[in-house]
Protein backbone atom coordinates (compact mmCIF):
# COMPACT_ATOMS: atom_id res chain seq x y z
CA UNK A 1 0.00 0.00 0.00
CA UNK A 2 1.64 3.41 -0.60
CA UNK A 3 1.54 6.55 1.05
CA UNK A 4 -1.41 8.31 -1.53
CA UNK A 5 -3.07 4.88 -0.72
CA UNK A 6 -3.34 4.93 2.95
CA UNK A 7 -3.77 8.44 3.07
CA UNK A 8 -7.36 8.27 0.79
CA UNK A 9 -8.30 5.69 3.25
CA UNK A 10 -10.42 5.59 6.13
CA UNK A 11 -9.10 4.63 9.48
CA UNK A 12 -10.97 1.45 10.28
CA UNK A 13 -11.58 -0.28 14.02
CA UNK A 14 -9.92 -3.62 14.05
CA UNK A 15 -11.96 -6.34 13.32
CA UNK A 16 -11.19 -8.14 17.12
CA UNK A 17 -11.74 -4.48 19.03
CA UNK A 18 -15.61 -4.44 17.61
CA UNK A 19 -16.15 -8.67 17.63
CA UNK A 20 -15.27 -7.91 21.85
CA UNK A 21 -17.59 -4.98 21.80
CA UNK A 22 -20.31 -6.42 20.77
CA UNK A 23 -19.72 -9.77 22.93
CA UNK A 24 -19.52 -7.34 25.88
CA UNK A 25 -22.26 -5.14 24.69
CA UNK A 26 -24.68 -8.21 25.05
CA UNK A 27 -23.49 -9.98 28.09
CA UNK A 28 -23.86 -6.56 30.08
CA UNK A 29 -27.33 -6.13 28.64
CA UNK A 30 -28.12 -10.15 29.62
CA UNK A 31 -26.24 -9.18 33.13
CA UNK A 32 -27.92 -5.92 34.19
CA UNK A 33 -31.35 -7.81 33.26
CA UNK A 34 -31.93 -5.63 30.35
CA UNK A 35 -31.13 -1.86 32.34
CA UNK A 36 -27.73 -1.34 30.67
CA UNK A 37 -27.25 -1.68 26.98
CA UNK A 38 -30.53 -0.16 25.11
CA UNK A 39 -30.48 3.81 24.42
CA UNK A 40 -32.58 6.01 22.49
CA UNK A 41 -31.21 8.10 19.77
CA UNK A 42 -30.69 12.12 20.17
CA UNK A 43 -29.71 14.29 17.21
CA UNK A 44 -26.92 16.00 17.18
CA UNK A 45 -25.35 13.48 20.24
CA UNK A 46 -25.35 10.24 19.51
CA UNK A 47 -27.54 6.91 18.15
CA UNK A 48 -29.65 4.51 19.81
CA UNK A 49 -28.97 0.98 20.51
CA UNK A 50 -32.07 -1.61 19.93
CA UNK A 51 -31.44 -5.22 20.72
CA UNK A 52 -33.26 -6.92 17.27
CA UNK A 53 -34.20 -10.70 17.56
CA UNK A 54 -33.70 -12.64 14.45
CA UNK A 55 -34.53 -16.28 12.67
CA UNK A 56 -31.55 -17.86 11.55
CA UNK A 57 -31.78 -18.63 8.11
CA UNK A 58 -30.66 -22.19 7.91
CA UNK A 59 -30.64 -23.26 11.96
CA UNK A 60 -34.43 -21.50 12.44
CA UNK A 61 -32.70 -20.70 16.06
CA UNK A 62 -33.28 -16.92 17.54
CA UNK A 63 -30.45 -14.91 17.33
CA UNK A 64 -30.12 -11.47 19.11
CA UNK A 65 -27.51 -8.71 17.97
CA UNK A 66 -27.31 -5.22 19.09
CA UNK A 67 -27.48 -2.94 16.90
CA UNK A 68 -27.56 1.37 16.41
CA UNK A 69 -30.42 2.86 15.09
CA UNK A 70 -32.25 6.46 14.71
CA UNK A 71 -36.08 7.11 13.88
CA UNK A 72 -38.12 8.71 11.01
CA UNK A 73 -41.99 8.69 12.31
CA UNK A 74 -43.18 5.73 13.38
CA UNK A 75 -39.72 3.60 11.71
CA UNK A 76 -36.67 2.64 12.85
CA UNK A 77 -33.73 3.02 10.46
CA UNK A 78 -30.43 1.31 10.51
CA UNK A 79 -27.04 0.02 8.32
CA UNK A 80 -26.76 -3.24 7.86
CA UNK A 81 -22.72 -2.95 8.86
CA UNK A 82 -20.62 -5.80 9.55
CA UNK A 83 -18.01 -3.37 11.21
CA UNK A 84 -17.08 -1.96 7.72
CA UNK A 85 -16.27 -5.16 6.83
CA UNK A 86 -17.21 -6.14 3.27
CA UNK A 87 -19.29 -9.42 4.33
CA UNK A 88 -23.04 -8.40 5.22
CA UNK A 89 -24.14 -9.31 9.30
CA UNK A 90 -25.56 -12.57 9.84
CA UNK A 91 -28.76 -10.66 11.43
CA UNK A 92 -29.36 -8.63 7.42
CA UNK A 93 -28.86 -11.84 6.18
CA UNK A 94 -31.71 -13.14 8.45
CA UNK A 95 -34.17 -10.66 8.16
CA UNK A 96 -33.85 -10.66 4.37
CA UNK A 97 -34.87 -14.21 5.04
CA UNK A 98 -37.11 -13.79 7.48
CA UNK A 99 -38.34 -9.71 7.36
CA UNK A 100 -41.27 -10.43 10.64
CA UNK A 101 -39.26 -9.84 13.58
CA UNK A 102 -39.04 -7.93 17.12
CA UNK A 103 -37.05 -5.14 18.59
CA UNK A 104 -36.82 -4.30 22.39
CA UNK A 105 -35.98 -0.43 22.66
CA UNK A 106 -35.57 1.41 25.63
CA UNK A 107 -39.06 1.82 25.94
CA UNK A 108 -40.35 -1.86 25.12
CA UNK A 109 -40.91 -3.96 22.85
CA UNK A 110 -42.05 -3.98 18.64
CA UNK A 111 -43.15 -6.16 15.91
CA UNK A 112 -41.66 -4.81 12.89
CA UNK A 113 -40.90 -5.64 9.44
CA UNK A 114 -37.37 -5.05 7.75
CA UNK A 115 -37.55 -4.13 4.80
CA UNK A 116 -34.27 -2.46 2.19
CA UNK A 117 -34.75 1.33 1.09
CA UNK A 118 -34.12 2.20 -2.31
CA UNK A 119 -33.63 5.81 -4.48
CA UNK A 120 -34.65 8.80 -3.23
CA UNK A 121 -35.85 7.79 0.31
CA UNK A 122 -32.70 6.14 0.59
CA UNK A 123 -30.75 8.91 -0.46
CA UNK A 124 -32.36 10.91 2.18
CA UNK A 125 -32.19 8.06 5.16
CA UNK A 126 -28.51 8.07 4.75
CA UNK A 127 -27.91 11.76 4.64
CA UNK A 128 -30.02 11.15 8.11
CA UNK A 129 -27.09 9.31 9.84
CA UNK A 130 -25.12 12.12 9.79
CA UNK A 131 -27.28 13.68 12.56
CA UNK A 132 -26.58 10.81 14.74
CA UNK A 133 -22.51 10.69 15.49
CA UNK A 134 -20.89 7.68 15.90
CA UNK A 135 -21.50 5.65 12.72
CA UNK A 136 -17.85 7.06 12.00
CA UNK A 137 -16.38 10.07 11.48
CA UNK A 138 -16.70 10.09 7.32
CA UNK A 139 -19.44 7.89 6.47
CA UNK A 140 -19.46 8.39 2.84
CA UNK A 141 -15.31 7.66 3.22
CA UNK A 142 -16.06 4.55 5.00
CA UNK A 143 -18.80 3.13 2.71
CA UNK A 144 -16.85 3.92 -0.61
CA UNK A 145 -14.14 1.19 1.05
CA UNK A 146 -16.54 -1.37 0.27
CA UNK A 147 -17.49 -3.65 -2.71
CA UNK A 148 -21.25 -3.24 -2.41
CA UNK A 149 -23.37 -0.55 -1.46
CA UNK A 150 -24.33 -0.82 2.48
CA UNK A 151 -27.74 -1.33 2.67
CA UNK A 152 -30.19 0.97 4.68
CA UNK A 153 -32.45 -0.95 6.52
CA UNK A 154 -36.20 0.36 7.34
CA UNK A 155 -37.88 -1.20 10.46
CA UNK A 156 -41.79 -0.77 10.02
CA UNK A 157 -44.03 -1.29 12.59
CA UNK A 158 -45.62 -4.57 12.09
CA UNK A 159 -49.17 -3.02 12.65
CA UNK A 160 -48.54 -0.26 9.75
CA UNK A 161 -47.56 -2.89 7.20
CA UNK A 162 -50.46 -4.76 7.89
CA UNK A 163 -52.94 -2.01 7.69
CA UNK A 164 -51.52 -1.01 4.20
CA UNK A 165 -51.91 -4.88 2.59
CA UNK A 166 -55.42 -5.19 3.30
Amino acid sequence: MTATDRASTADHTPRLYIRTFWVLHRALYRLSGGRVGLTRPKAGSKFGMMRLTTVGRRSGEPRVAMVGYYEDGPNLITLAMNGWADAEPAWWLNLQAQPDTTVVLRDGSRAVRARVAAGTERERLWLGFRDYPGWGDDLDALAAQRATERAVVVLEPRTTVAAAAS
